[in-house]
């Protein structure tokens, strides 16, 4: 099965919780940081459509959602374990990027890209584990 792209409008979700297969979720503490991130994945040949950018408020709010619409299934794998974390750094201020990065190559320049950026937390989601970059 190929994987696609997420979107705003088009979250991945296993039994309601965030789960994008195929990509990377960073966090960063200052928005430019994250601006310098979304420059050198574009300037490494990710398309805008790779990227989806999240401020504080968004990720805080759109986690908070998906944490109430969770199954309890859930709460058995990591996805809501991470949800929380990401919920608590977004209230803390950390602005978000989710970066389609199927590939290994393309994992290990977005984890390369998002150490350089300054992130303070790099998840990638594969089909079967939730590898940390960072």
């Amino acid at each position: 099965m190929a994987l696609k792209r997420m979107s705003k409008e088009d979250m991945p979700l296993s039994f309601g919780a965030f789960n994008p297969v195929g990509h990377i979720v960073i966090g960063f503490d200052e928005p430019a940081e994250a601006e310098q991130a979304v420059q050198s994945l574009l300037d490494a040949g990710f398309d805008p459509e790779d990227i989806v950018r999240y401020s504080a408020e968004e990720g805080a709010s759109e986690m908070e959602r998906r944490l109430a619409s969770a199954s309890g299934a859930a709460e058995f794998g990591t996805e809501v374990r991470l949800m929380r974390r990401y919920k608590q750094l977004a209230d803390e201020g950390c602005c978000w990027l989710v970066v389609f990065a199927p590939e290994p190559a393309q994992a290990r320049r977005v984890a390369e890209i998002a150490r350089e950026a300054g992130a303070c937390i790099a998840e990638r989601y594969g089909r079967l584990v939730i590898e940390d970059l960072i």
